[in-house]
Formats: structure tokens, C-alpha cells, sequence
């Protein structure tokens, strides 16, 4: 039902829907929440908020302005983490959150952020929690054995919810991959007036997000909006074959041609844009279905499929099979 929309907001010369019960059944569709900000932003910045119903505008704009009050907030909690980092000399690349809004997307409440990235070398990583918890970032979160990151948290005041900043030393678990993330870091670039504080290139911005996809089996639409954004941005920069030569060498190959066929499938304007040449033959789980609480079979058979076959390699959905059977103990 989205795509309708979608497709309007991404190919300039298609008229947006008309009908204001189409608009109405928008609106009672959860899934709207999570792209709201990004809807809201994309009309505006094309001069099409007076071509959708006032009610369904209202709508949006509350929630952009919403998203837009949180982030002003965890955005000064982020530049104060990044010039901490920058004054000890603790190189960092910050992941999503509000500057991949900003950058990305165009504007800080064009996207929802409920946490701080970060990015840092692993023999970094006890430096890095010495750091955060000067900024009073004390409580440990619960570590998933096997996982690639850690992640600390302070509570906020008038918030149930804490503020989270995850250290990450990796993108990967290096059980179900062959993934160097030291290109990653040779290939990053010193952010705005910074020296320490790094950014990824075009490439590896696009790798992490269709992976981080991947790894939420692409179950919120924000998560396929990510990533028609990127294409749609970098358009004539993005390589596929090269990405795929990448993603062959990092066995990766597999979750990044299934989470693109997948998002292409669910989105087929996408076609205009920037077409995707290796798209798998096979049909995904449509979005709707993993959504629809009568498609428990699907669900489970998709869930096995993307949780146990997305592996390039044998030995390492064989690894993933064995960890739900026999997990780590913390």
C-alpha cells in the first residue's frame, strides 16, 4: 500500500494518490510511524505537502517535529561524545543516527534516532568505555555473546527510556563472515572540521545499511527506506558490481543480494532509479505478509531461510545453527 506513495515521492513525473481514503488507510497502517519524519520530509523538500489531505499532513508534521526535538537532544549528546573522542585522539566513525539524517536524508528530524553508533578500533574499545562513562554513560547494557559491539547508557531526566551509546568494533560476527574492517577504516575520511572523528565513503555507507537491513530481516519499513534513499542519492556512484565483488570477498555476498532483491521486489520503481542487475530469481516475503498475523507459516519459513540461509558459506549457517542449539553462555 505504501508504495503507492513511495513510488510518487521517488519518480518526480507521478502524480501523488488523490483519493483521501487511500490517505485514511495510510494513517491506520502502524508502518507509517516509522517512515513519517522521512515522508514528511521528502513532500516538503519537493513542494508537495498542499497535494495530500490536511489531516494526513498534520499528521506527519507532528510526528517530524517530534523526531525533530529528540534528535536536537541526542545530537548534542553526540557532538559531545565526538569532541571528547577528537581531544584524546580516539579515532571514531560515527553509524546512522543523526548525522546519517542529516547527511543522508537532509534534514536532523527526517529521521527517528533512539541511540548513539559508534565506530572505534578495537584496541580502542577500553578507552572508549572509559570515555563514555566520564560522560556519564555508567550502565552497562547486556552483552550478546559472539556480538561485535558493547553499549552503555544513562537515564535521561523525564525519560523512561535511557539514552544508548553502542561501541562498535566491528559490523559483523566474525563467525558467519570473512569481513575486514580495517578497508572500512582505510578507505573513511576525516568529518567536517575534525581529525580524529572519520566517515565512511559512499561504498561502505551503502554496505553497512543494506547489511544492518539484512540484520533486522528488513522488518520495518524504515529499514527499506534507508536504503532506497541511498541509491537514489548516490545513484550514478553506486557500483553494484564492485559492492558485490566486496560483499564476495567478505562472504557477504548472500545477504546483500537477498536484502536488495528483497527491498527491489517491495519497491519496483526502484528499477528507475538505479537498476540492480543481480536481483535473485527467487520471490521474498512480502512486507505485508510479515506484518499480517494470519501468515504465521510464511513468516516462520522466511525467518528460517533469512536466520540460517543467508550464509555464503556452509560452515557458517552451520556455525549460526549451532549457536541457537548450543548458545555461549555470558
Amino acid at each position: 500500500m505504501m508504495n503507492q506513495l513511495l513510488s510518487a515521492l521517488y519518480i518526480y513525473d507521478m502524480e501523488l494518490p488523490g483519493d483521501e481514503v487511500y490517505y485514511e488507510e495510510l494513517l491506520r497502517n502502524q508502518e507509517i510511524v516509522a517512515i513519517a519524519p522521512q515522508v514528511y520530509h521528502l513532500l516538503k523538500s519537493q513542494g508537495k505537502l498542499d497535494q495530500v489531505p490536511d489531516f494526513f499532513r498534520q499528521s506527519l508534521k507532528e510526528q517530524y517535529f517530534q523526531t525533530m526535538q529528540l534528535n536536537l537532544f541526542v545530537n548534542h549528546e553526540t557532538n559531545q561524545l565526538l569532541n571528547a573522542f577528537e581531544e584524546r585522539g580516539i579515532e571514531v566513525i560515527p553509524l546512522k543516527g543523526v548525522g546519517f539524517a542529516e547527511s543522508y536524508f537532509g534534514s536532523l528530524g527526517a529521521r527517528k534516532t533512539s541511540d548513539i553508533d559508534l565506530l572505534v578500533k578495537e584496541y580502542e574499545i577500553d578507552a572508549a568505555v572509559e570515555l563514555v562513562k566520564q560522560l556519564g554513560f555508567t550502565v552497562e547494557e547486556e552483552r550478546i555473546p559472539g556480538h561485535f559491539h558493547c553499549s552503555y547508557s544513562k537515564q535521561l531526566p523525564g525519560s523512561e527510556i535511557p539514552l544508548v551509546v553502542e561501541l562498535h568494533w566491528d559490523l559483523l560476527k566474525e563467525s558467519t563472515a570473512r569481513f575486514d574492517i580495517e578497508e572500512f577504516w582505510q578507505a573513511a575520511q576525516p568529518l567536517k572540521q575534525y581529525s580524529s572523528i572519520k566517515e565512511f565513503s559512499s561504498l561502505h555507507v551503502l554496505y553497512m545499511i543494506i547489511l544492518h537491513g539484512w540484520r533486522h530481516n528488513l522488518d520495518s519499513l524504515k529499514y527499506h527506506l534507508d536504503i532506497i534513499q541511498l541509491i537514489r542519492l548516490f545513484k550514478e556512484d553506486v557500483d553494484f558490481h564492485l559492492l558485490l565483488n566486496m560483499a564476495g570477498k567478505h562472504q557477504t555476498k548472500k545477504r546483500i543480494i537477498r536484502t536488495l532483491s528483497s527491498v527491489y521486489q517491495e519497491f519496483p520503481f526502484l528499477d528507475y532509479i538505479k537498476p540492480f542487475p543481480y536481483k535473485s530469481a527467487r520471490k521474498y516475503l512480502e512486507f505485508s505478509d510479515k506484518k499480517d498475523g494470519r501468515s504465521f507459516y510464511k513468516k516462520y519459513t522466511d525467518y528460517i531461510d533469512y536466520q540460517y540461509f543467508s550464509y555464503d558459506t556452509a560452515s557458517h549457517t552451520m556455525k549460526e545453527i549451532l549457536a541457537t542449539i548450543l548458545p555461549v553462555k555470558k
